[in-house]
């Protein structure tokens, strides 16, 4: 019997995954524990492992392409057994829902279907989107009213936008049958505002035919909008008609956005004389980019003098480069959007002096038998300070709040895709030489994608380091589930008094980032008193 197989949730964050490579193809025999394909999660590039014997009958999904978590990739069976079962109802309980949905809703407007608009000899005018980031405008005036004559290329009503007061210009011929929005009144993108046709058409009946159905006959309707629909610039008065510019007016209107007539204008060329390439032959920017106008005799002015020559502005290229976000780019904008934006942060600053750290290092560098960094220094140091302040260690539940009693810290690694956290676990019972050699391990793991669920999950305190940057001093956003991040900077030079003399230092600030829900000041402050101790004296986190 053949059976279907789902994306599996290979990481607690994980939401969907993306099929980096198939190792198989339809009609191979498949043994269980076979690997099927190599799947993108948000932290990882995992193998999909087979459970089933038999024969790969289907595959659902493209290299490169996503599926959410549940979603059916492929299908495994009997060689030649009927799967058009399985294909029609795979995911059976969102496509019954939908189904149901749709059928409810045909039931509740039985009309849509029942209209019959084909003979009506109107069209209906909606509102356009005139910015990316319009969802609705506001008619600031109509200059044309009920029972005008209009022609394509007039302009109905003047729109105000998000961004600016546009106008919005007609595209057919007919009569203004009817007016659905008055001045001052919003409507949102795709909404009717007005409809156009011949006169005496039945223009009720389309409109209870459009609500009943608005995507649709926004669809199926004869209208074509031009990209620029609404930005043309107000009427100017006639200007002579040339051959180059024929196909750019209408009625002696110059039918041109408002882009292109302000570079004509800073170039100096006479807008009139440009040929348009956009829709109805609206003049747009290209047309003015490639624009060469021929020579010209000098207009004198009144006195007697030349007129004043207008240098042409330069004028550049937009480009840009679109790329689909990555599963880990999309995980770290959900997690830290929903900390940032729920978890009430307060922020705690502190400077350390690192001059006996910097001391303490040296000497042990002499003997360990790896090379340990400042950053191994500071995980050693939070952890016997958690062990001190255990509440910092801890972690926000909603109805309940979790005391850890064990120390995992997650050691934030910058990969090309975004951000890991992979975890040091009993951080505060290893010694400087292993938290050195597991970060060394972790951090190579994480570059090369090859880290597992278990170096990723459990961390109960954060430490994102910057200061190998030439950062200073930052702030982070608390990791969930922990309470705190400690953001440290670099370590820099600078005056510092001892014993009321002023001489060389170097310091080193840090900043820890509550959840105040969990951790309140004098608890953070305390903590801080406690890690600078340890770093301005770190024999002690020997002991």
């Amino acid at each position: 019997m053949a059976e279907v197989i789902r994306m599996p949730k290979m990481s607690d964050t994980m939401e969907e995954g993306v099929i980096a490579s198939w190792l198989v193809k339809v009609g191979d025999e498949i043994k269980s524990g076979d690997i099927l394909a190599e799947v993108e999660t948000d932290k990882a590039t995992m193998e999909l492992e087979s459970y089933e014997d038999g024969v790969l009958l289907h595959i659902g999904v493209k290299e490169k392409e996503s599926v959410p978590v549940d979603g059916i990739i492929a299908i495994l069976g009997e060689k030649g057994e009927d799967i058009s079962e399985l294909l029609k109802g795979g995911d059976s309980a969102p496509a019954k829902k939908e189904a149901e949905a749709s059928a409810s809703a045909a039931s509740a407007a039985p009309v849509a279907e029942a209209i019959d608009t084909s003979d009506i000899n109107a069209q209906v005018i909606t509102m356009p989107k005139m910015s990316d980031t319009m969802t609705e405008g506001t008619i600031a005036s109509w200059l044309k009213k009920v029972g005008d004559k209009v022609s394509a290329g007039d302009i109905l009503a003047e729109v105000e936008t998000d961004k600016a007061t546009m106008e919005l210009e007609a595209y057919e011929d007919g009569t203004l049958l009817y007016i659905g929005v008055e001045a001052g009144s919003s409507v949102e993108v795709d909404g009717v505002i007005a409809i156009i046709g011949e006169k005496g058409a039945d223009y009720e009946t389309l409109l209870k035919a459009q609500k009943a159905k608005p995507s649709a006959d926004a669809a199926a309707s004869k209208e074509t909008p031009a990209p620029e629909s609404g930005s043309t610039p107000a009427p100017e008065a006639a200007k002579p008609q040339t051959n180059g510019q024929s196909s750019a007016t209408d009625n002696g209107r110059i039918k041109a956005s408002p882009l292109a007539k302000k570079m004509a204008d800073e170039m100096g060329y006479d807008i009139s004389q440009i040929k348009g390439s956009g829709d109805f032959g609206r003049i747009v920017k290209r047309d003015v980019e490639e624009y060469k106008p021929s020579a010209a005799p000098a207009t004198a002015s009144e006195s007697g003098g030349q007129a004043p020559v207008v240098l042409p502005s330069v004028v550049g290229e937009e480009s840009y480069e679109e790329v689909a976000v990555s599963q880990m780019r999309k995980t770290i904008a959900k997690r830290l959007a929903e900390s940032k934006f729920t978890a009430p942060h307060f922020y705690l600053t502190m400077e350390i002096n690192m001059d006996n750290a910097i001391e303490a290092r040296k000497s042990m560098n002499e003997f360990a038998p790896v090379k340990i960094s400042f950053n191994d220094i500071v995980i050693k140091a939070v952890a016997a300070a958690l062990r001190q302040h255990p509440k910092i260690n801890s972690s926000w539940l909603g109805d309940k709040i979790r005391y850890n009693k064990h120390i995992h810290i997650g050691v934030a690694v910058a990969v090309d895709e975004g951000l890991l956290v992979p975890v040091i676990r009993f951080a505060d019972s290893k010694s400087l030489s292993h938290i050195s050699t597991e970060v060394k391990d972790l951090a190579g793991k994480a570059t090369k994608k090859q880290l597992q669920p278990s170096d990723w999950e459990g961390n109960t305190f954060t430490i994102s380091n910057l200061g190998m940057f030439g950062i200073e001093e930052f702030t982070a956003i608390v990791n969930p589930p922990d309470s705190c991040i400690l953001a440290v900077g670099g370590i820099k030079e600078t005056p510092v008094v001892k014993n009321g003399q002023v001489v060389p230092g170097n310091t080193m600030k840090v900043t820890l980032s509550c959840d105040h829900r969990v951790v309140d000041g004098a608890l953070g402050a305390a903590f801080l008193q406690t890690l600078k101790g340890l770093l301005e004296n770190p024999v002690r986190i020997l002991v």
